[in-house]
């Protein structure tokens, strides 16, 4: 885009915007009547131009210069037509350039013509309708948007060069683990072992790279939960999104407000938590100190559930430690890694293809259902479950199962209906 175009933008986008406030006009309301005083601006600019005003030179396509500056006040500029879409689930804004992840999983450029006050604007009007705000002293920003459809994460200069965004969608389809078996995510025994492990007081870790679908595993196991389970689910911004009991509860994160006051951790939302009598505490992504409060957690009795970023199941184990130590608290690496050595019940690790494959899109599967014994040590000892070679094979169960404790511990929540055993060989199916 050039700077000429732009200017001629910016001239006619704020002209219109003073004959809107002039002529007290809804712009959510009216998209006929903001569409008139556009056309007014467009003419008045072309008038201009054509007596030679400095700077301003005519426009090749007036209409298409009406409807960019419609778009950008009546909705979301360029990517008004991306939020259109469904099927897209990410789309990253780096300055004027604007690429998107289709339906497929295939990264695609926008093919409009953008500016960088343009992605600028629709970061501003995405946040317009949130608590929270991004400029000089703000520079970073996350928050949902998009009436709760997904989650912003926004930086401008001066941490980083010009505007840079990644708006992720949320699927809107509820997810469960028998619609993750469909989508070749888990098998059937797989997802009728993960089942078992939610009608007790289990911890488990969902780990996996960015886009593995981690948080969708955690929504499907959820919905599993007994509906009797008192669940309280944290996160940072929130993106789970399950019919819980009406005695579970969501809560998000707050930043400091621009005088610097108002903030709500996250740690502090898992230690608030602890005080509310939860059967499970749910932590949508561990990154840092709240962490730490999960050791409270565990010593509390109550099972969690969160996850974390990791490479392999055993990763995600020495992440959830290192996370825990970021707190700063007065508490040695050895005992940290004995707390969470002896309440961390599984670990279960998703992966995803790097590209998208020609016409079939990313693949999101369940890589390893990893048990993690009790110990009184510092030691993780571990033992797969079920495990998947690579993305495409499928995910068999090992043969093993989890310690004697853990497996009596399960099937007495379940009321001693199913075998843990068999419902790892498929002999019966819970789901």
């Amino acid at each position: 885009m050039t700077g000429r175009v732009a200017s001629a933008y910016e001239y006619i986008r704020q002209r219109s915007l003073d004959r809107i406030e002039a002529e007290k006009l809804d712009p959510s309301g009216n998209e006929a009547g903001v569409a008139n005083l556009v056309a007014r601006s467009v003419d008045e600019y072309q008038a201009l131009a054509h007596q030679g005003a400095a700077g301003m030179r005519t426009l090749r396509d007036p209409g298409e210069m009406a409807r960019r500056v419609v778009r950008s006040i009546t909705g979301f500029g360029p990517l008004t037509e991306l939020f259109d879409r469904p099927e897209i689930e990410e789309i990253f804004i780096e300055g004027e350039r604007v690429t998107y992840i289709d339906g497929a999983g295939r990264l695609q450029s926008l093919t409009g013509p953008t500016t960088r006050d343009e992605t600028l604007q629709v970061v501003s009007r995405l946040l317009a309708a949130t608590d929270r705000h991004l400029d000089t002293s703000s520079p970073i920003v996350q928050a949902r948007v998009l009436a709760g459809s997904a989650r912003l994460t926004a930086v401008i200069p001066p941490v980083s060069d010009e505007v840079s965004a990644t708006i992720r969608r949320y699927a809107l389809r509820r997810e469960t683990l028998p619609f993750l078996v469909e989508r070749g995510s888990l098998s059937p025994q797989a997802a009728g072992f993960l089942w078992a492990v939610m009608q007790g007081s289990t911890s488990t870790l969902v780990s996996g790279p960015p886009g593995a679908g981690k948080t969708s595993l955690l929504a499907a196991m959820l919905d599993a939960a007994p509906p009797s389970h008192c669940i309280r689910c944290v996160e940072e911004v929130r993106e789970l999104n399950v019919n819980l009991s009406p005695h579970s509860s969501y809560y998000e994160a707050r930043p400091p407000g621009l005088d610097g006051r108002g903030e709500v951790a996250l740690r502090a939302l898992v230690k608030l938590v602890l005080a509310m009598r939860p059967d499970r505490i749910v932590v949508g992504e561990v990154r840092g100190a709240e962490a730490f409060e999960l050791t409270r957690a565990a010593n509390a009795g109550c099972g969690f559930s969160c996850t974390v970023h990791a490479n392999s199941a055993r990763d995600a184990l020495n992440a959830i430690v290192n996370a825990a130590l970021m707190a700063g608290e007065n508490v040695t690496e050895h005992v940290v890694r004995k707390v969470f050595a002896s309440t961390i019940d599984f670990v279960v690790h998703l992966d995803r293809d790097a590209v998208a494959r020609d016409g079939d899109g990313l693949r999101r599967q369940t890589m390893e259902i990893l048990s993690v014994a009790r110990s009184l040590t510092e030691d993780f000892t571990t033992e797969p479950i079920f495990r998947r070679e690579a993305l495409g094979k499928p995910i068999v169960w090992t043969g093993q199962l989890p310690n004697e404790e853990i497996v009596n511990r399960i099937e007495a929540s379940m009321g001693h209906r199913f075998s843990l055993r068999a419902i790892c060989d498929g002999t019966v199916s819970p789901l």
